[in-house]
Parts: C-alpha cells; sequence; structure tokens
C-alpha cells in the first residue's frame, strides 16, 4: 500500500552545480543524501532552465523547489526557453523561474541557494516571492536537510483538504474495523480468488478507506455536520454559493432533490426542452404541470440555446429548469436569463457539464452562481465528476438565497432544515467516503490553482483547434479533411492564442454570424472553447448536402477502434471534451487517427481491413471504407435524416396527459407494448407511456402523456425513418431511451416499438 506521507512530495532541485569536484558540488550532494537517508525525503534534479519549467509545468506533487540563484543553463531552445530570453534581459535565470512558478502555484515553498556576495542583487521583487535564502557553504548539510524537510511538511500540511486529511489519518492508524461494509477494510476479499483480485486490482487504500457511517470523526453527511459540513461549506465559498450540498448519486439524484424540495403537485413549471431526463423524471415525481422552452437548431443538428422570446409571459411559474452549457458548449448569460424569466419564481441551472466555470474570466456572467442582486431562490447542479475531478456519481447542489429587503438573518437556516428533508429522501444512510473527498478535494484544487489549470486547458483546446483549421485550409480545393464548428476568427493564424483564451468576446454567439447557423437576434450566449464539436464533409451548416460524404458514425466507430472514445455522435459531428485529464499527446494522436482514416478512405481500404467485424456482414462483402462513407451519405441525404431529426425535436406534440398521470398508467399496467410501424398503419392517434429520447439528438421527442399522431406527426416519421436506417446498415444501432426493438424477422429486420397506454 503506497502510504501518502512527506515522502510523495519531492524536492526539485534546480542547478547547474551537481556535476564537478568543486566544494558547492560535495556540498549539494551531501545535502541530497541526508534528505534521502535521514529525512525519508524524495529528491529530483533539474540542471536547466528549459527542464525546470517543463517539470513545474507538469507535476503538482513537489514539497519543495530550490533554485540556484547563480545558475546559468538555459537548455534546450524550445519556442518557450527563447520567449523567456527575451524577458531575462539583466535578470537571473532564476528570476524568470520564481516568476513561472508563483505563476502557476502561489503557496509552493522557494528556497533560493546563492552566494554571499549575490545576496544584494536579489532584486526585491524575488525576494518577496521565495520563502527562504540559503547561502551556500554556510550551514551545515544536515541542519539545511532538516530546514528543507521542514518546508515539506509545513507545506504539504495544507495541501490536503480537511475531511480528506482525517480520511487518510484514519487509514493511517491500522485500526480493526468491527462495523460495515462487510469486507472491513478489504480483509474481507481476502477469502476467495475472486475477491483476493478485485483486492490486488483496487489497492488497499481504497477498501480501507470505505469506511462505515460509525465513524464520527468524519461527521455526517445527512446531517452536513462535522468535517463533512465543514467540506460542502468550503465548497460553497470556492463555488460562489450561500450554501452546498454533496450528492453521491450524480447530477441525475440532484435534480431530483433540488425539485422535490419546491414543487407540489401542478405547479407549473418551465423546463428546457433540451434537459437530462432526471429533470423530465422530476415532473413525475413532483406531479408538475410543465410547460416547454424550445431550443433552437441549425442544420446540422446541433442544439442550441432556447428562444425565450417565446415564452408566455402572461402565466407565472414556480421555478425553471435551463440546461447550461449545452452537450456542445453553448453557454447562457444568466444575467440575460434573469431578466427573460421574471415570471419564474425559482431559478435552476443545470450545469452538469459546467462546473468549472467559475474559475476561468472567460465565463464570466455565464454560469448560475454568479447571477448577482437576484430576488429570487436561484440553484446549480453540478456533476463535478464530468470535467472536474470528483469521483463517478459524485455531484454538488449550490443554492443562491434570494436578495430580499428585510430577509430574516436565520432564513439560510431554515431552508437548510426544510431542504434537508428532501435531501434525506434521496440519500444513502451509507455514503461513500472517498466520493466525499474527491469532492472536497476537487473543489480544493481549483482554490488552489483553478484559474491556471484551465487556462492551460482552453489554450490547449484553442492549439487543436487552430491546427485542424489550418490543415481543412490547407487542403486543395478537390481534397477535404475534418473540421470544427467554432467562429471563423479561430483560425486566423495572426490572432494569438492567448487573446483567444482570455477574450470572451471571441466566443460569443452573435446575430448574423454564419458560422454558427442559429436564428438569434440577441448576442446571450457563448461557446465554450473547450467542448469541440468536429464536423464532417456532407452537409454544411446552412443545410446543404454535398455530394460527397462521410458520416460522422462511421469516423467515431473508426476512433473507438484506435482507442479514442467520443462523448457523442451526430449525423455529420462529433463532440470530444477538452479537461483536466486531457493531454498533449491525447490531441496528437486524434489528429494522426483522423490523417490515418483519411489514408484509408483514399486509398480505398477494403471494409475487412478497416473494420473486420462489420465487414462480416452479408450486405457489406467488397466494399471499401469509401463506397461504405459514401452509401450511408447518400442514405441520409435521399431521406433527408438530419432535417427529419431537427422536425421531430423542435415540434411539441399535443399533451394529453401529464407525465405524472402516464407514469400511474405504466404502474397499473396499463399499457401495451406496440410496433410504431402500427401506429401508422391503424390511423389512429395513441398516448405514449414513456419518453423517447433518441441519440442523436439527446433529448426527448416525446414525453409520457403526449400525443403519437397517426399522420402527420414528425416524431413518428423520424423514428420509423431511423427505424429503416438501422435495417440498411447493420452494425449502427443507436441509443433511443423508450425504444425496445423486436426479434430479427427472416429477412433480419428489426422494428421500433414503445409502450402505449391502453385506450
Amino acid at each position: 500500500m503506497a502510504k501518502l506521507d512527506k515522502s510523495s512530495w519531492p524536492v526539485l532541485f534546480v542547478s547547474d552545480q551537481f556535476e564537478g569536484h568543486h566544494g558547492v558540488t560535495e556540498w549539494l550532494n551531501a545535502i541530497v543524501k541526508n534528505l534521502k537517508e535521514q529525512q525519508d525525503i524524495t529528491v529530483l534534479f533539474s540542471y536547466t532552465l528549459s527542464d525546470a519549467s517543463e517539470v513545474i509545468h507538469s507535476r503538482e506533487d513537489m514539497g519543495t523547489i530550490v533554485i540556484d540563484w547563480d545558475m546559468q543553463a538555459f537548455g534546450h531552445e524550445h519556442e518557450k526557453i527563447r520567449h523567456l530570453k527575451l524577458q531575462l534581459q539583466d535578470k537571473s535565470i532564476a528570476t524568470l523561474l520564481v516568476k513561472y512558478i508563483r505563476k502557476r502555484n502561489k503557496n509552493l515553498p522557494i528556497l533560493l541557494l546563492t552566494e554571499r556576495r549575490s545576496i544584494e542583487l536579489i532584486p526585491d521583487e524575488v525576494l518577496k516571492m521565495v520563502n527562504g535564502v540559503i547561502w551556500k557553504l554556510t550551514e551545515t548539510p544536515e541542519f539545511l536537510a532538516g530546514r528543507i524537510e521542514e518546508s515539506v511538511v509545513q507545506y504539504t500540511d495544507t495541501v490536503l483538504p480537511a475531511f480528506f486529511k482525517e480520511l487518510v489519518h484514519y487509514v493511517n492508524l491500522y485500526k480493526y474495523a468491527w462495523h460495515t461494509p462487510g469486507h472491513m477494510g478489504g480483509e474481507g476479499f481476502l477469502r476467495s480468488p475472486s475477491g483476493t483480485g478485485f483486492h490486488k486490482f483496487f489497492g488497499e487504500n481504497v477498501l480501507r478507506s470505505d469506511l462505515s457511517i460509525s465513524v464520527p470523526e468524519l461527521g455526517s453527511l445527512l446531517d452536513h455536520s462535522g468535517l463533512t459540513g465543514d467540506a460542502e461549506n468550503f465548497s460553497a465559498q470556492v463555488f460562489g454559493a450561500d450554501q452546498t450540498y454533496y450528492v453521491l448519486n450524480g447530477t441525475s439524484t440532484a435534480n431530483q432533490i433540488v425539485w422535490r424540495s419546491q414543487v407540489l403537485p401542478d405547479d407549473l413549471t418551465l423546463v428546457d426542452r433540451n434537459c437530462h431526463k432526471s429533470l423530465n423524471y422530476a415532473m413525475i415525481i413532483t406531479s408538475a404541470r410543465p410547460d416547454y422552452m424550445i431550443p433552437m437548431r441549425n442544420k446540422l443538428g446541433i442544439i442550441g440555446p432556447v428562444d425565450f422570446s417565446k415564452i408566455d409571459q402572461n402565466k407565472s411559474y414556480k421555478m425553471s429548469a435551463l440546461t447550461n452549457s449545452t452537450y456542445d458548449g453553448v453557454c447562457y448569460d444568466t444575467v440575460y436569463v434573469k431578466n427573460k424569466l421574471k415570471n419564474v419564481n425559482i431559478l435552476h441551472f443545470d450545469e452538469a457539464w459546467f462546473a468549472y466555470a467559475k474559475f476561468h474570466p472567460i465565463y464570466r456572467n455565464h454560469f448560475g452562481m454568479e447571477v448577482e442582486d437576484v430576488n429570487k431562490l436561484t440553484f446549480s447542479t453540478q456533476s463535478t465528476h464530468k470535467l472536474l475531478t470528483a469521483f463517478s456519481q459524485a455531484a454538488m447542489i449550490h443554492v443562491k438565497f434570494p436578495d430580499w429587503d428585510g430577509m430574516p438573518s436565520d432564513y439560510g437556516e431554515k431552508f437548510r432544515d426544510c431542504f434537508n428533508e428532501s435531501y434525506m429522501m434521496h440519500g444513502s444512510t451509507s455514503p461513500q467516503y472517498s466520493m466525499i473527498a474527491s469532492l472536497e478535494v476537487a473543489t480544493k484544487m481549483m482554490k488552489d490553482n483553478g484559474t491556471t489549470a484551465w487556462n492551460d486547458i482552453i489554450k490547449e483546446a484553442i492549439e487543436l483547434r487552430k491546427k485542424v483549421a489550418d490543415i481543412k485550409q490547407s487542403c486543395k480545393p478537390d481534397d477535404w479533411f475534418f473540421g470544427l464548428w467554432q467562429p471563423e476568427c479561430i483560425a486566423d493564424p495572426d490572432l494569438d492564442i492567448k487573446e483567444l483564451a482570455k477574450n470572451q468576446d471571441f466566443w460569443l454567439i452573435k446575430p448574423g454570424d454564419a458560422w454558427h447557423g442559429f436564428a438569434v437576434k440577441d448576442t446571450y450566449v457563448m461557446l465554450d472553447p473547450i467542448k469541440l464539436t468536429f464536423t464532417c464533409p456532407g452537409l454544411t451548416v446552412q443545410g446543404n448536402y454535398e455530394q460527397k460524404g462521410i458520416p460522422a458514425a462511421i469516423v467515431t466507430n473508426f476512433l473507438i477502434n484506435r482507442g479514442i472514445v467520443c462523448e457523442k455522435t451526430d449525423y455529420y459531428s462529433w463532440l470530444l471534451l477538452n479537461s483536466l485529464g486531457t493531454s498533449r499527446g491525447k490531441q496528437g494522436t486524434l489528429v494522426a487517427e483522423l490523417f490515418k482514416f483519411k489514408e484509408l478512405y483514399e486509398n480505398e481500404a477494403l471494409l475487412t481491413e478497416v473494420f473486420p467485424s462489420l465487414a462480416k456482414c452479408p450486405k457489406y462483402n467488397g466494399k471499401t471504407l469509401k463506397e461504405h462513407c459514401q452509401d450511408m451519405h447518400d442514405y441520409i441525404r435521399e431521406h433527408d435524416l438530419v432535417d427529419k431529426m431537427i422536425n421531430a425535436a423542435n415540434q411539441i406534440p399535443p399533451q394529453s396527459k401529464l407525465p405524472v398521470q402516464a407514469y400511474h398508467k405504466l404502474v397499473e399496467k396499463k399499457v401495451d407494448s406496440i410496433q410504431l410501424r402500427d401506429i401508422q398503419k391503424a390511423g389512429k392517434n395513441r398516448i405514449g407511456a414513456v419518453m423517447i429520447v433518441p441519440y442523436p439528438p439527446g433529448i426527448p421527442i416525446l414525453m409520457g402523456g403526449e400525443a403519437i399522431l397517426a399522420e402527420g406527426d414528425p416524431r413518428l416519421k423520424y423514428l420509423l425513418y431511423r427505424q429503416d436506417f438501422e435495417n440498411e446498415f447493420p452494425g449502427y444501432t443507436s441509443d433511443i431511451h423508450g425504444i425496445e426493438r423486436t426479434k430479427p424477422d427472416k429477412d433480419g429486420n428489426v422494428y421500433f416499438e414503445t409502450l402505449i397506454i391502453k385506450e
């Protein structure tokens, strides 16, 4: 078991005097020897500025950095070092390194090594940024090693947030467990071969930190007390909320908690039709009466912003739910939203994919907790695991209280008492402490250097955007490459990446701009730079089908086979996410594989070479990759599947029953499973019992209780065309929630069926 202690936090020495036979070399090596052998400290070395800057950029586990003020070695002449040399002028190399470290980490201890005669040469600005100065060849190596060890201990004591620190401390006490869970610190797994394999794979730390609620030192999640409550309060402070609640079953449950705490049966609510299915289920649980906000779509099928002008201002709504940001990274100006939803009492922003927005200025005014001076209760629910670093299913509910004149001082306390009843309906009495710790650590990471980390991520995403745009622009008129859905200015080689990473104006979706394809009349949304929607040849954002086409599903299947998993696939676009876990290596591999796909396409490689499992299907015998792409493109174009998908999502069907009433019919078993083609043949309208959510587009095209029209229903029409598409192209079955598939008939065809309320 790897124990988390001071040896886990290395000391980095940055000096070019570790080799040679002079006194300083021997003195430095004696310090290092004592650190390793007597102080149990891990030591790393950098001999040049170039190497040191790369280590500092790539590693966040340093315990202290010791920098030789007198070093002269720049190292490899890459672009970063040339840029630093321009800044250097009469300054020491160490000055630049100290500034670089402080830009990335304000708290990491820095100690300067210097000769007595050079102390007066160290600028005051540098002395203000370091934690100490060591004169060479003065104190003994033993004494200085002890000083460095103490620097590591003091710093690392501040690194771990309180809950996680106590969890580590508890695990390191090696207590005998006589409480749940039954594996009791992992020992139970060792009683069988399969359990032993489980123990070896996950490791002892994970299993020994899987504790029972019987550990009072860690507080209570259900009562929000002790260290657990302190962790939630810490997150509230960092994320800009009045109160924060940790949720251990994802934003799906967080949304349920929020809605059950505020909405009563028959309350009129306003729900983004582009919402997660958990919010649609919230309509069932609360027996709410929903009206829907309809998001725009462009001709590629990409989901855009809600058109607020279509909201009925004569109605008063109890609560709203708005998806921010969307799958493809469309983020709302929440100040604008607040002003447009004046007839809504409570605002809820489902920010499952947007927990990082607080931590970079490019997203200012575009996240829920930044809405100031609002006279209504505001919620943000965030899947902290999606693009931050919490464990899967770990989420947060952030609450901002209304700003009323004369609001009672105990408002927050009374709110918590009432809200917690809903919370406990969905919370377990056996919480996973590692998940709680991951939420607290995700918070601490953002507090420590969130802006720096996200600035790196945004710049790396822009680098990839520019690279792909440059490849595409360099294509000859009869050539092709993949593109990116983004403002045209991103491709401008004269536009600096740093400027693009800090200036929100470049990313705004403005009226009249052709690139986005949305009929917006105001500027109230922006594109998130880190969400990368790649586009394929075959369909333009204006909806024009091209003669040659490459459907996205073929490309993403190819990438999956090459170990690259995409987030979402539409007909001619697919989505990748830059996040804390993205690296330049991943980006380079992606571009290389896209070139490989293009090479296989142009060389007319056989499907047996590209997709061996797919090529086993008789329909694909002898087909090349190029022919396969064109066959599918011709089919999509002939039947205009993209436009049918858009029409299916843009029109709300008649609501014959409330979602909760349809669900009650399901519980009462007063439903039938009917093939969609039989509804069309019967020529009679029916009422759906469950929501139907096809991917793409990934939003409900039918809610339980809404009518399926036998004639002219765009939803039924799209689903039947999608059914025929899947029969025409085996191996491309899509995920459609609410649809079951029949067993294949004698021709190998399958048919869609769904649950319908009995007449």
